[in-house]
């Protein structure tokens, strides 16, 4: 087994499984609705939003990339609201890798966002 940012993952990538949930959810940071959607991915605890939900008033550039081994690059959005920034609280997978399509055109969020 070979090891990423100090966590353990497989040396051969198996698929996830994903959940989809119907119920409204939603994601806020500082007092603002950074998305909402009713069609939601979840994978490994991560809820993923589709593209199309994000409030894109509240959404800045990042040039800060991740590599999951069996999801692929992970690009970045950091978030501004009223003056503060949460700099990559972000995440997507451009491009992501066949055995996580289900999240290909989706964002989901940490760092304080709830």
């Amino acid at each position: 087994n070979a090891e990423y940012m100090g966590f353990p993952f497989p040396s051969l990538p198996r698929r996830r499984s994903a959940t989809h949930e119907r119920s409204v959810m939603k994601a806020i940071w500082n007092g603002a609705v950074i998305a909402q959607s009713d069609d939601i991915v979840t994978i490994e605890g991560n809820h993923y939003f589709p593209e199309s939900a994000l409030n894109r008033d509240h959404v800045t550039f990042s040039n800060h990339h991740t590599m999951c081994a069996w999801k692929g690059q992970a690009s970045y959005y950091s978030l501004l609201v009223n003056g503060e920034m949460n700099t990559d609280a972000a995440w997507y997978y451009p491009d992501p890798k066949p055995e996580a399509e289900e999240i290909k055109g989706r964002i989901a969020f940490w760092k304080g966002v709830k």
